[in-house]
């Protein structure tokens, strides 16, 4: 199955970030936040990004400790990843987010967008789109066929 859009997820305990990214254009962009509850997203949301967007697969975000082992985050995150597949028979990849939301939010302070707290203006969907960024660049094998 040839790959041309895909969904990235940037998973958190409180907050989701979701961010669509282009094959053709090897472009990612942030698309929205997710709320959660101890990291269960409303699946009906979820359901409603997968049939608007109709994503070839997704990529979910693994927060990998600094020396590159798994964190406790990264097993809710994998299974979040399986549960995306197991309800919608989507493919999905997994990618090393270390340090994208401290890049998030120099990026969103760049922008002058920061206004408050990060709880009441998220960066997870900018964390989202540079992950699912990373995982574009680096797997371009994948799309050529």
């Amino acid at each position: 199955m040839a790959l041309r859009l895909i969904l990235g997820f940037d998973y958190g305990t409180k907050q989701i970030g979701v961010a669509v990214g282009q094959v053709i254009t090897g472009q990612a962009r942030e698309l929205c936040t997710l709320k959660a509850q101890n990291g269960i997203p409303d699946w009906n949301q979820v359901e409603a990004l997968i049939k608007e967007w109709k994503p070839d697969a997704v990529v979910v975000g693994l927060p990998l400790n600094m020396d590159g082992t798994p964190s406790d985050m990264c097993l809710r995150a994998e299974k979040f990843a399986r549960r995306l597949n197991g309800r919608y028979n989507i493919p999905f990849y997994t990618h090393d987010e270390r340090l994208t939301t401290f890049e998030a939010k120099g990026e969103r302070r760049d922008r002058g967008g920061q206004k408050g707290s990060y709880r009441d203006n998220p960066v997870d969907a900018i964390a989202a789109a540079l992950l699912l960024q990373g995982w574009l660049d680096e797997n371009t094998a994948l799309f050529e066929s």
